[in-house]
């Protein structure tokens, strides 16, 4: 039921993104399947008329083969056409819902608290997004279109039947449609497990590769690339079986829809010809209905890519589906008075499903323009505090009201693109001369100069072609970008060598006047530009010291120098 549930809520996404085309695509799915079969069924008709009237000199002058031709054209017109118009409105349709669902998930995942759960496990949002939101297509395409289509080509040939003998159209429905639904539904049960097992091994075998190309340096060292291989390959085989038995199952649930159809054209001919015997139908209405028999299970045939999916499909939409369906709620800290940047009251801060808080009690006003420097020892909660207040994590008590506020934090996330678009990412309006003057103000404006391609350079993976300090520094450029009146810098300069990351701190320091500026550190020179020093041990603020109090210098000296 929770299956159910998951998929429900997924199509009713999928639906309020693009309904009419999505209607479209499955109508013109049933236009063409309408087509092939009233084709067929017409063609048989035609070719078998054809033949009788031409027995005796005055059936071939009196038969009409200008009305069959014409609908034969028609026919054969509008399948051609409808196909042409479905694969394009379906394909088109789904993958729009796609990427309107994609873009809704990643939203979802940037919310306060979300993204702090997978930043150990990075993979698992990149499996979200495209394993598990591609496998989505499979609901509509292989599942939902398919079923309404089928039952629509199976109720139209009834109604026909119908017109001819009502008996036999409700048997052609029941048999048509119980067959047709009952051996997917035998071969989708029969799928579950190898479904499973695809899935699981699927993306066992995309993060064992990630892993490998990844962390190739790391595994070279501790001897560990000749077990990661061997642990790739396992993943390859586990999914290589899980594949072969899948196949299995889209192949004997083919052979049984075949073995239906035969069934029912043999049955088909018993009536046909009892009909013909009362003398309700004659021989070319014969053959129409038999050509009609055997067309019944065609539509049923798109189903068995389905079934072999579906299960898929159902765990990521478990998956996905209560993200999906939660409203994408910006993250807005109340404003504080006039004047001041950042005010906290009372406040607790802690990590989701954590107990006890990290930080309680916390009381601190950092005035507009101010620069602040927040220091103690390793886990006393400075980084967290700094989440907080951007909005990443939730406060459990107290009041936090913050002006718009930009975080850096310890790690540099640069992306495989060029500088351009590495730095659009802060601010997708600005022109190349902002930016320049951006990488000028963070000291990377001679290296950008001295560059073939400028800011078209193209990075790679992490800021691949980079070193640490210009890395370090293109993340700075970025944040100069950023309409904040409220930095949040964490340990912005660790990791980098004495001089570069005094001259990073000097720049952050000439270009934040009319910023709040607040740092969490532990180094003497991020500190030293501070106008005040905030120290927090034992989950409380135990001293705030302002710049020319000896107090600021004892605080000074106990941080680490260069």
């Amino acid at each position: 039921m929770t299956a159910l549930r998951s998929m429900g809520a997924i199509l009713r996404l999928f639906f309020a993104e693009r309904r009419l085309a999505l209607l479209g695509g499955i109508a013109l799915a049933a236009l063409t399947l309408i087509a092939g079969t009233a084709l067929l069924g017409l063609s048989g008709w035609f070719i078998t008329a054809t033949a009788l009237a031409g027995l005796s000199a005055v059936g071939a002058v009196a038969f009409d083969v200008f009305a069959p031709s014409a609908g034969i054209r028609f026919f054969a017109i509008t399948r051609t056409v409808a196909r042409y118009g479905e694969r394009l409105v379906t394909h088109d349709a789904a993958l729009a819902v796609l990427a309107g669902l994609r873009e809704r998930l990643f939203l979802g995942w940037a919310a306060p608290e979300a993204a702090g759960r997978l930043a150990d496990r990075p993979a698992r949002l990149l499996f979200r997004l495209t394993l598990d939101i591609d496998a989505l297509d499979s609901l509509y395409l292989r599942v939902l279109v398919p079923v309404l289509a089928a039952i629509a080509v199976t109720l139209a040939a009834a109604v026909f039947i119908g017109f001819i003998d009502p008996g036999t159209a409700f048997a052609f429905a029941a048999v048509v449609l119980g067959c047709g639904f009952l051996i997917p539904l035998l071969g989708l049960r029969a799928a579950r497990r190898p479904g499973r097992r695809r899935a699981h091994a699927l993306e066992v075998l995309r993060a064992r590769a990630i892993d490998l190309v990844a962390g190739q340096t790391e595994l070279v060292m501790t001897g560990r690339l000749a077990a990661q291989r061997e642990a790739l390959v396992e993943a390859d085989r586990r999914q290589g079986e899980a594949d072969d038995a899948l196949n299995r199952v889209e192949v004997f649930t083919g052979a049984a829809l075949s073995a239906a159809g035969g069934l029912l054209l043999a049955l088909a001919l018993l009536v046909a010809a009892a009909l013909k015997g009362e003398g309700v139908v004659d021989a070319p209405l014969a053959a129409l209905l038999l050509l009609v028999a055997l067309a019944a299970f065609d539509p049923f045939g798109m189903l068995k890519r389905g079934v072999v999916e579906c299960e898929r499909a159902l765990i990521a939409a478990r998956r996905v589906a209560p993200r999906l369906a939660a409203p994408v709620v910006a993250s807005a800290l109340p404003a504080p008075e006039p004047g001041v940047a950042l005010r906290l009251d009372g406040v607790a801060v802690g990590h989701a499903g954590s107990t006890r808080p990290v930080l309680t009690g916390v009381d601190l006003v950092v005035r507009a323009g101010e620069r602040l420097a927040i220091v103690g020892a390793s886990g006393a909660g400075k980084s967290t505090l700094l989440a907080a207040i951007a909005g990443e994590i939730g406060i459990k008590a107290g009041r936090l009201a913050a002006v718009s506020s930009t975080l850096l934090t310890q790690r540099t996330e640069l992306f495989r693109d060029t500088l351009r678009g590495n730095l659009l990412i802060a601010d997708p309006d600005a022109d190349d001369a902002r930016l320049l003057a951006a990488l000028e103000a963070a000291g990377l404006g001679a290296v950008v100069a001295a560059l073939p391609e400028g800011l078209g350079t193209l990075l790679g993976e992490g800021g691949l072609g980079l070193s640490g300090g210009q890395a370090r520094r293109l993340a700075l450029a970025r944040l100069f970008l950023r309409a904040a009146p409220l930095w949040l810098l964490d340990e912005p300069t660790e990791g980098l060598d004495g001089a570069t990351a005094r001259d990073v701190v000097a720049r952050v320091a000439a270009v934040s006047h009319g910023n709040a500026t607040v740092f969490a550190t532990h180094l003497r020179r991020e500190a030293e530009v501070a106008d005040r020093i905030v120290l927090i041990a034992d989950g409380r603020i135990q001293a705030i010291a302002n710049k020319g109090e000896p107090a600021f210098d004892a605080a000074l000296a106990t941080l680490r120098p260069d």
